[in-house]
């Protein structure tokens, strides 16, 4: 009798994915898959999750419930899995075009806020007195407003933010993130981290609640 070895299944989880409000998420969506070509489309286009009204714009798809998922049409196959156990996944209803007027307010608010902020700066540090100082030690003149130094100096900070941010409206100088980007990518993690924990404390407590009632 000839043995004939089990499919397997290799998983790679996404971490974090977008869905449409009311669609299902298929396992195609939320990893990638590399199997046997006579089982790949029916995997990809499995039901792992129905998102409901109670689960709120955030569910967590763990690999247990994949395993399940999996298992049930094919029993032998075995899995195996890279990377992260599970896939953050975002529900959103249909985007709306982005409001014009809110994205001119929070603009002119911020252009407003950091012009203010380096204004304070430059106050608190004496900035005028310290470009006259200097001026009068390269010209050996006097006076109120030295443009020979404010003018180039009001330049090179705008030039100085442009190259620190990395970012000149949608162009980028070079492939190196800014700090900002730093930041932003810093942020979302710890989020993502916070969210799995507790929607795996959240799941805990189903499952004890489910015990309990059974």
């Amino acid at each position: 009798m000839q043995y004939t070895p089990s499919p397997t299944l290799y998983l790679r989880l996404r971490k974090r994915i977008q869905v449409r409000k009311g669609e299902n998420i298929v396992l195609a969506d939320i990893a990638q898959l590399l199997v046997e070509p006579e089982y790949e489309s029916k995997l990809k286009a499995l039901i792992v999750y129905k998102p409901a009204e109670k689960d709120g714009s955030l569910v967590l798809i763990d690999m247990m419930l994949i395993v399940s998922k999996v298992k049930a049409i094919y029993p032998q196959m075995q899995i195996e899995h890279f990377g992260e156990p599970h896939a953050l996944v975002e529900v959103r209803a249909q985007l709306k075009p982005p409001n014009l007027i809110l994205i001119a307010m929070v603009w002119l608010l911020l252009f407003t806020g950091s012009g203010l902020a380096i204004m304070n700066f430059h106050a608190d540090v004496s900035m005028a007195a310290v470009h006259q100082h200097i001026y009068k030690l390269l010209t050996g003149r006097e006076t109120e407003h030295p443009l020979l130094l404010q003018i180039p100096y009001s330049i090179g900070i705008g030039i100085g933010m442009i190259i620190f941010f990395n970012h000149l409206f949608k162009k980028k100088f070079n492939e190196e993130p800014s700090p900002l980007e730093v930041e932003m990518f810093m942020y979302q993690e710890n989020m993502n981290h916070y969210v799995i924990t507790e929607e795996y404390c959240k799941m805990h407590e189903r499952s004890k609640e489910h015990k309990e009632g059974s």
